[in-house]
């Protein structure tokens, strides 16, 4: 039983995931300002304060996933240790990227709605 080459597993794979979670929150959430100021309708306060609890809400749930599934069983080769990294950091990747597209998705219905709301506003006001 070699308990050294699975502490390094979890030495290898910590940093990995936290460090893929940080990249995407920065990319996603740096670029999901301007949905949330459409959505908002340029309230910048509104916007920005609502897309930093998203980025939070996103470290909180993927941070969490990772550390949900860290177990690795006892390794004995280098081989089953390249393997389970691998299937734990690609696992977690593809994870990562479902969950990405699925905010993407969620902002973009966001601002699908703001406008429909400001088409229909713009109506409103144009028939008084």
């Amino acid at each position: 039983m070699n308990t050294t080459l699975t502490v390094i597993a979890y030495a290898i794979y910590l940093p990995i995931s936290i460090g893929l979670t940080t990249l995407v929150a920065q990319h996603l959430f740096k670029n999901s300002k301007i949905f949330m100021l459409d959505i908002f309708n340029q309230k910048t306060e509104i916007a920005l304060a609502t897309n930093k609890l998203f980025k939070i809400g996103f470290y909180l749930i993927n941070i969490g996933f990772a550390l949900k599934i860290i177990k690795i069983y006892t390794l004995e080769t280098n081989k089953e240790l390249i393997e389970v990294l691998s299937t734990k950091i690609g696992g977690f990747s593809i994870y990562l990227g479902v969950v990405m597209v699925a905010f993407i998705i969620f902002f973009l219905n966001g601002r699908k709605a703001s406008r429909k709301e400001r088409e229909r506003i713009d109506r409103i006001y144009k028939e008084e």
